[in-house]
């Protein structure tokens, strides 16, 4: 079993920031790709940003405001968020593609809890 754990996630003001940070952890081989969604109430989840090897990849409506780094040594992610507007308000995810440990060999995405990001005067 693998679990992604977010934090960072609140309230605050535009033009402001916030960082997203994600922490991965149980039977884990390698961890080939990780990445940032955000879901709003209504709408499907939309790939924020992701960062596989040295490659990063943004959505259009975040480039240059956002910034995703990863650990490789300690199975974490973050999200920088600056300059924030009010229509990034969402729940953001973590995802990471992992390879496993367990039996049978699998290479699978998987999912964090998500944590509410909300830009509002």
């Amino acid at each position: 079993q693998v679990q992604l754990v977010e934090s960072g996630g609140g309230l605050v003001q535009p033009g402001g920031s916030l960082r997203l940070s994600c922490a991965a952890s149980g039977s884990i081989f390698s961890i080939d790709a990780m990445g940032w969604y955000r879901q709003e109430p209504g709408k499907q989840r939309e790939l924020v940003a992701k960062i596989i090897g040295g490659s990063t990849n943004y959505a259009d409506s975040v480039k240059g405001r956002f910034t995703i780094s990863r650990d490789n040594a300690k199975n974490t992610v973050t999200l920088q968020m600056n300059s924030l507007k009010p229509e990034d308000t969402a729940v953001y995810y973590c995802n990471a593609l992992v390879r496993t440990t367990q039996a049978p060999a699998v290479r699978r995405t998987y999912w964090g809890q998500g944590t509410q990001v909300s830009v509002s005067s």
